[in-house]
């Protein structure tokens, strides 16, 4: 049984990340997985045993996604539209999955929409038909009210079910979404897609500040600003380790290397960074969706610095749950400056140790689904 998975990153690396462990869930409940890719790969992230097809790359040149990029830092044309749409149609009629899935889309993603609608109108097609999902994370940029109509609309045209990465309990799609508009029976919190936690057995782990800004394209201030506020805080005799993630300019990663004092170690992202939160005196980061669920495995005390740059309210949306339930110390990106973190850092510490009981069997979750869903329409075998 057939799986064609869809997944575009534009500007950070956490959308491939949760897509490699449901990738994996998905292998490991007997689906042939197919990448269908086009953004830019990451040595940090683990797809199995599936299939990769790649399509030309595009970044964002903002977070404002409106200006896509080619692999020069053009912007997209027609041209490689073109090419990317006959590539993803080609994929589709190779594989001829059960099931088409698709990151994001309606819901984001927006600007996909010359090889988007192409590839669902043809899996509609097809005989057998394809059953088509989306799959978006807990929280949703919040949009125009006209953007999410029309968003609803091409959800309740064209797709199947809706596999929503979030608890419903914590933090529910209804925070960032107008789930009235969607059909309630084709709408599945799955549960986080998290992942099993051991401990780092390195000693040099232990009681150290670890500094993150994910795939790093928009967290550079807050690694320089962590800097600055180090020797303000309790901390400043603990090993920081600030950590780099591939798409941070390495103009500004040369300026934080240059900078960095003894104590401080300036590094790449690194692939032990989860078990190294379980032995971390503090952690200091945005709130991406996968930084949030290592930091709730690990249990360390956080700060959190959400992104919110281009208007964006995803992270601060996580953030404020979070700190809501006293699992971290929250602080705008607005008011970002070494004093305040230094201040945010303080009370961060003082926090009393905090679990909270979420589900974080997302990626397991939404592989039985997928596969159940698939038998009951007719694709056994």
């Amino acid at each position: 049984m057939k799986l064609l998975f869809y997944v575009q990153s534009l500007l950070g690396i956490g959308h491939l990340q949760r897509a490699a462990r449901l990738a994996r869930a998905c292998q490991a409940h007997g689906l042939e997985v197919h990448m269908l890719m086009g953004g830019e790969g990451s040595a940090l992230v683990d797809f199995g045993a599936a299939r990769r097809i790649a399509l030309p790359p595009l970044t964002s040149a903002d977070a404002r996604f409106t200006t896509l990029l080619d692999r020069h830092g053009r912007p997209l044309d027609a041209a490689l539209e073109a090419e990317r749409r006959d590539r993803v149609l080609a994929a589709l009629e190779q594989v001829r999955p059960a099931l088409l899935l698709i990151e994001s889309y309606p819901f984001g993603r927006r600007r996909l929409r010359f090889e988007l609608e192409p590839l669902i109108e043809a899996a509609h097609a097809m005989i057998p038909r394809p059953l088509v999902v989306a799959s978006v994370r807990d929280v949703l940029q919040v949009r125009s009210p006209e953007r999410q109509a029309e968003s609803a609309e091409r959800f309740r045209r064209d797709f199947d079910h809706l596999l929503v990465h979030g608890d419903a309990e914590f933090l529910p799609l209804s925070a960032s979404f107008p789930v009235a508009l969607l059909p309630p029976e084709r709408v599945h919190h799955t549960g986080y897609v998290g992942a099993a936690l051991t401990p780092s057995d390195d000693p040099e782990a232990v009681g150290e500040v670890l500094v993150s800004a994910g795939g790093g394209a928009v967290g550079a201030e807050l690694l320089a600003t962590a800097l600055a506020a180090r020797p303000l805080t309790r901390l400043a005799t603990r090993r920081w380790r600030l950590l780099c993630g591939p798409r941070l300019e390495a103009a500004r990663r040369h300026v934080l290397e240059r900078e960095a004092p003894a104590g401080v170690i300036v590094e790449d992202l690194r692939a032990d960074f989860a078990p190294r939160l379980a032995v971390a005196a503090l952690s200091i980061s945005q709130a991406g969706y996968n930084t949030v669920l290592d930091l709730l495995a690990a249990g360390c005390p956080a700060v959190l610095v959400p992104f919110q740059g281009e208007d964006q309210t995803e992270q601060r949306l996580r953030a404020e749950a979070l700190a809501a339930r006293g699992r971290a110390v929250l602080l705008g990106e607005d008011a970002l400056t070494p004093l305040a973190l230094a201040a945010a850092i303080e009370q961060a510490l003082t926090l009393p140790p905090t679990r909270l009981p979420l589900k974080l069997d997302g990626a397991e979750q939404s592989a039985r689904l997928l596969r159940r869903w698939a038998e009951e329409a007719g694709h056994g075998g």
